[in-house]
């Protein structure tokens, strides 16, 4: 690896401080305001130099998603860094809980975050977008989706056949697998007791689908 200045040596070693005692990396503003940089154009600078040289790792440049590389895990003593604890950190991933879902009844949609709940991006096996929400109802029991539950969902406007997915109906949103038809949209409930949802196609949008289900948390 590449040898580092002062000056990076310096931010690479506060964003590690503050994972470490926090639990998530600093904004671009609390790096320039730690280190006296006036401008998030140059910390930026000093962000890509540290990824440059394989220091750091950044998704969608992203402040929140600042991350040391293994290797300097590996030389965690040199950054002041637990390794067990700091290698644990680099595969965890900040999922913000925006509301409630149903499945039942179609529950009005709630876009402002109620909490951020941190989990391991291996239990979601996915690099995209994710957003929790808490689930209302008993329709999808039987995919082991319980009244009370948080799912965590992938945002995309596209899923497949069958898949588990949360959609708008009219302006609320609903859990439940996802059957396009030739006529309509049949929204299939997880429980043998109920109906589907059925949708014609006229009514159905591209922006109807919110997301795939790809995790279930529950609280005992």
């Amino acid at each position: 690896m590449q040898k580092l200045t002062q000056r990076q040596k310096a931010v690479l070693d506060y964003i590690c401080e503050s994972i470490q005692d926090r639990g998530y990396p600093p904004t671009l503003r609390e790096i320039g305001n730690h280190l006296g940089i006036k401008s998030t154009n140059g910390v930026n600078d000093h962000l890509r130099a540290l990824e440059r040289k394989g220091y750091l790792t950044r998704e969608d440049m992203k402040s929140r998603t600042l991350r040391p590389t293994s290797q300097v895990l590996q030389a965690s003593g040199t950054f002041g860094l637990g390794a067990a604890e700091s290698a644990n950190d680099v595969d965890m991933v900040d999922i913000p809980i925006l509301g409630r879902v149903a499945a039942g009844e179609p529950l009005q949609a709630i876009e402002t975050p109620m909490d951020t709940v941190r989990i391991d991006r291996m239990l979601i096996g996915t690099r995209g977008e994710v957003f929790g929400l808490k689930v209302s109802g008993d329709s999808m029991i039987e995919a082991g989706i319980h009244d009370g539950d948080y799912v965590f969902v992938k945002k995309q406007i596209e899923a497949r056949r069958g898949a588990c997915v949360v959609c708008l109906v009219g302006d609320e949103a609903t859990c439940k697998y996802y059957f396009p038809e030739k006529q309509h949209i049949r929204l299939e409930p997880a429980n043998s007791g109920m109906a589907p949802i059925l949708i014609p196609r006229t009514d159905w949008r591209e922006t109807s689908i919110l997301g795939v289900v790809v995790g279930v948390y529950r609280r005992l």
